[in-house]
């Protein structure tokens, strides 16, 4: 495309964002699996465990974000994604986050805090993904690292799946490790509104745009080659 081909209207471009969910790892056969009910407690555990890498990194990945931002206004409100995962104690109040959310999931599941927090279970593959996806919020222009978290137009429906499966497909699992799940389902729509406001104002000509479809496409390879290594590690039960 050239530089004189004409911009997609706000609207157009948001749709062809949105078009993108196409790609999103709720597809993922490894996914599938999960949410059908016909994953073993082993694959169960071994989602809950790797995937935890990817829940440590965010606030990692939210703090590049801002360490390249010099827009005041934008910190202000993306320093929200930090405290959601990392928690915090403020005047009294005390919200514990998203990580120990998830720590809660791993004892519910029949984890231990100890083989989760060391990484053991790992795979080498989801470390790689994970890791690159960080490095690329770190050297990347900050609006394209805005881009990428624009996944979570996604997210609040792998979570209500979740939520509306899991209890009937895993009695199991204790109850208590859900709540992570609820607090993303409104979470993740708060994000969705800033991340996608900053991507609609900025990338406002064809090659922008293009750019910002490729940039959000990473991301879901990203997510997707995460599910590839559990897969791989595994197995998917047919």
């Amino acid at each position: 495309m050239t530089s004189t081909t004409q911009a997609w209207t706000r609207d157009e471009f948001e749709a062809k964002l949105r078009e993108r969910g196409r790609s999103y790892h709720i597809h993922h056969p490894f996914n599938l699996m999960l949410n059908s009910g016909r994953a073993t407690p082993e694959q169960v555990r071994g989602w809950v465990a790797n995937r935890f890498y990817y829940q440590i990194a965010i606030p990692i990945k939210d703090a590049a974000v801002m360490s390249n931002c010099p827009d005041q206004e934008v910190r202000r409100g993306w320093v929200q994604r930090i405290l959601d995962h990392d928690g915090f104690e403020l005047n009294g109040v005390r919200d514990e986050g998203g990580i120990e959310a998830w720590l809660r999931l791993a004892t519910a599941v029949g984890l231990t805090r100890e083989e989760v927090l060391d990484l053991r279970h790992v795979a080498p593959a989801m470390r790689f993904a994970v890791d690159a996806y960080v490095n690329f919020a770190r050297r990347a222009p900050w609006q394209e690292a805005v881009c990428s978290s624009l996944t979570e137009l996604f997210a609040p429906e792998i979570h209500k799946q979740r939520l509306a499966n899991w209890p009937e497909h895993y009695p199991w699992i204790e109850p208590e490790g859900m709540a992570y799940f609820r607090s993303r389902v409104s979470q993740a729509r708060r994000d969705v509104e800033q991340g996608l406001s900053i991507t609609l104002a900025h990338f406002t000509t064809r090659p922008l745009q293009e750019r910002a479809l490729e940039v959000l496409q990473l991301k879901l390879d990203i997510l997707w080659a995460m599910s590839d290594a559990m897969a791989l590690k595994y197995g998917v039960s047919p």
